[in-house]
């Protein structure tokens, strides 16, 4: 780490094997799936699902999928943060220290920690690559920042930016990528997000049902907290800077492990649109700012075949924000512009 200045900036995304090997991906679900923000139940029952039920009968399809997902330098998802840290250095040179960080596998959240630690910068502002705040991503990747720094000797100034799914800068980021597609050519847009299951929701915002509110409002009643809200609003704002209507696109989310996720299914809305004889579809993952195995091979190649495979002509991937040159701005802007978070963990 070469230090260029008095402040500090995490970088953090999810996480990665190291290798699309099966001994390497085990070993990161064990690490994923063992937080308790992930699969939220008491420890012993977490850990029998994951050690007994989930990794004897999903590693193998996992490692298959890791085996597809990965390009010549590797894991995609690292390689875009690695490259966005370098740019976002050079653009915050002299006012920032930029640090990637995986909150799973390598490079370690914990040891980038202890680096900041020793470094004994002045501030240090932790930015989770979420656009839209979910206890299991952000909270997760929060709770274990906060739980490190509060034993550190000296404690700096410390910002968080824990949500950003309706800054400007990130939704003109992301048009941008959208436009380049031509959308306007395209029967159909389908706004894709990364599922949670239900119960996620509803601890969240313990007076709604979260199957049935209406998240699509433009005033949910479920307030900005919603991850599921949150999802409709970043939709909205895009549809809006694309000049689309109503009746050019919907919403889906994806990833999900049973009927208890958060719905409608991207899975099942690819399948209608085919059967509707809708011919071109263009998906748009406003939850990833980086492509990786949910983009690359979820969508790309899996909902692509199911498309064609259930009549549809076209199924085209809108590339996400990755290290382009936009984003690199969006970034630097908000964070010169974000103040001290007042969140508590949740």
């Amino acid at each position: 780490m070469i230090e260029t200045a008095r402040k500090a900036l995490l970088l953090v995304n999810l996480g990665t094997p190291e290798k699309p090997e099966k001994r390497a991906v085990r070993r990161y679900l064990s690490e994923f799936l063992g937080d308790r923000r992930v699969i939220d139940l008491p420890w012993l029952f977490r850990k029998a699902l994951v050690h007994l039920v989930i990794l004897p009968f999903r590693t193998g399809a996992s490692t298959r999928r890791y085996q597809k997902l990965w390009g010549n330098e590797g894991s995609p998802l690292l390689v875009h943060l690695e490259r966005l840290a370098v740019k976002l250095q050079i653009k915050l040179y002299g006012e920032y220290t930029v640090i990637p960080a995986m909150r799973y596998g390598k490079p370690s959240l914990v040891e980038a920690l202890s680096r900041l630690e020793k470094a004994s910068f002045e501030e240090i502002c932790v930015l989770p690559l979420f656009p839209q705040y979910a206890s299991s991503t952000s909270g997760s990747i929060v709770e274990m920042v906060l739980g490190t720094i509060r034993s550190w000797k000296v404690v700096p100034n410390f910002r968080l930016i824990t949500s950003f799914h309706n800054r400007p800068e990130f939704i003109e980021a992301f048009a941008a990528q959208v436009e380049l597609q031509k959308p306007h050519t395209f029967d159909h847009v389908l706004f894709s997000y990364h599922g949670l299951p239900y119960r996620h929701l509803t601890k969240q915002n313990p007076d709604m049902d979260c199957r049935i509110c209406d998240c699509s409002s433009s005033k949910p009643s479920c307030g900005a907290l919603c991850y599921k809200s949150a999802c409709y609003e970043t939709t909205r704002l895009l549809a809006q800077k694309l000049g689309l209507s109503e009746a050019d696109y919907s919403v889906g989310f994806q990833s999900r492990l049973s009927k208890n996720w958060m719905s409608p299914f991207s899975d099942e809305r690819i399948v209608q649109l085919a059967r509707n004889q809708v011919e071109k579809v263009l998906v748009v993952t406003p939850s990833f700012v980086a492509d990786c195995l949910e983009t690359l091979v979820e969508v790309e190649d899996e909902y692509r075949q199911l498309f064609l495979d259930n009549g549809g002509k076209q199924l085209v991937l809108v590339q996400s924000l990755n290290d382009t040159d936009q984003w690199v701005e969006a970034l630097s802007v908000m964070i010169r512009e974000s103040n001290p978070a007042t969140l508590a963990v949740r």
